[in-house]
């Protein structure tokens, strides 16, 4: 219910002085903007109550100073920060390789990331680490609108498909690779972990490189997020069960809310009220590069807390990491020729399968309370943040470059008409 009469009055902000000489609220508000005096307190309250009050005058300062902030610098150092975010979201993989090589020599750069801020009730621990997987994930939910689940409710045998393949091809080859690798528990639970998580939100930058299927790529990734704290952990207990270390559903599945639901709600929440700000949009295009920078300080903090451990199984690593990232690829795009997908869709699923969001399991190896006994978990995590983004960009690269191949190829087949004399 909106209030329209409050005691708070512009015309309390007056002076005597200036209620005296008949002067005006609006006149006030004015030269307070211009001159800078000590009262722009309280004209900023006043501008913030304008949402809530609805006071004619507020309402009309409120439009005159977001006119100010639009003309002013602004929105240029904003626009300039996009253009930026966007660069570096098209060179992820250079940047978060550059920051894990840097830790890997230097250590110290990014200790601070592993630093344990706080514990929850199930004895979950909290470090800067979680805090930017949460933001990451906050940056999900900002880029989430109405339309986004529009497309669920249009799609629902696609998005079905879609989410079947990803909690069913990456959780088996990461148990089956395990087995015919014989890796040891720590490094088969960090696979697990991966292979169990949901689908990476740079899988729907990648869908849009190779031109994919977008709203497709970003439904799935809604779904398979949304269905993360139920299915992550009932997976990862059962195909933990024959492993040394007893994992419990429980601080698990509050780990996942707490890191990834809760986040990307709000993120959402804000997009849905903000979505047609001009100012809110221009924050909002600076977010993937963000993101980018949060990726690369979670893999630089393992990093800097498991470098040796991935010096000493450097190569045995990759290897499990490669052949469970290519597996997904290919059976990802299977998925989609059985069920007679258009070749976009099929690039789509493709790539969401293939794609894990290692980052939160990276997160989760460090701060579950039971993961965390084994911390080899995290370095195949770390590393398979790293490939997966390297190998996506190829994919997404090759699939463009093919279809370039094929429209030149097509462009050659076409034949060229002769001109015909004519007998006069």
């Amino acid at each position: 219910m909106l209030v329209r009469k409050v005691s708070f009055t512009p015309y309390l902000l007056l002076t005597a002085r200036e209620r005296n000489k008949g002067g005006t609220a609006d006149n006030v508000y004015s030269s307070l903007v211009i001159q800078f005096r000590l009262r722009g307190i309280f004209y900023c309250l006043a501008f913030m109550c304008a949402n809530v009050v609805k006071n004619p005058k507020l309402v009309s300062l409120q439009r005159a100073t977001n006119n100010i902030v639009k003309k002013g610098c602004v929105m240029k150092t904003l626009r300039v920060l996009g253009k930026g975010s966007k660069v570096l979201a098209n060179f992820s993989s250079i940047f978060v390789i550059a920051i894990a090589v840097a830790t890997l020599l230097v250590p110290s750069l990014m200790s601070w990331v592993n630093t344990r801020l706080f514990t929850d009730f199930l004895g979950n621990g909290f470090s800067w680490q979680s805090l930017i997987i949460g933001f990451i994930m906050f940056c999900m939910g900002l880029t989430l609108s109405k339309n986004d689940f529009k497309v669920l409710a249009q799609r629902p045998f696609d998005i079905c498909v879609g989410a079947v393949a990803q909690y069913l091809i990456m959780p088996l080859s990461a148990f089956a690779l395990c087995k015919a690798l014989h890796l040891p528990d720590a490094l088969a639970i960090g696979l697990m972990l991966v292979g169990c998580c949901p689908g990476g939100v740079s899988s729907n930058i990648m869908s849009y490189l190779c031109r994919g299927d977008v709203a497709f790529s970003v439904g799935m990734t809604t779904v398979s997020t949304l269905l993360a704290p139920f299915v992550t952990p009932f997976l990862m207990t059962l195909m933990a069960s024959g492993i040394s270390i007893q994992l419990k559903p429980v601080p698990m599945f509050l780990s996942i809310i707490e890191t990834v639901i809760v986040p990307v709600v709000v993120g959402f929440l804000i997009n849905f009220k903000y979505e047609n700000n001009k100012t809110y949009q221009e924050v909002r295009a600076c977010m993937p590069g963000v993101a980018v920078v949060g990726l690369a300080c979670v893999v630089g903090g393992v990093t800097a807390s498991q470098g040796h451990a991935f010096v000493a199984s450097g190569a045995f690593v990759f290897l499990a990491v490669f052949l469970h990232n290519a597996v997904g690829y290919v059976l990802g795009y299977s998925a989609g020729v059985l069920t007679r997908m258009s070749r976009a869709k099929k690039r789509t699923v493709s790539l969401e399968v293939g794609m894990q969001n290692a980052g939160l399991a990276t997160t989760m190896a460090t701060s579950n309370p039971q993961l965390s006994l084994l911390p080899e978990a995290a370095v195949i995590c770390a590393v398979s943040c790293v490939w997966h983004s390297i190998s996506g960009t190829l994919l997404a690269g090759a699939f463009a470059q093919w279809d370039e191949y094929q429209q030149r190829r097509a462009a050659k087949k076409v034949p060229v008409e002769k001109d015909v004399p004519t007998v006069v």
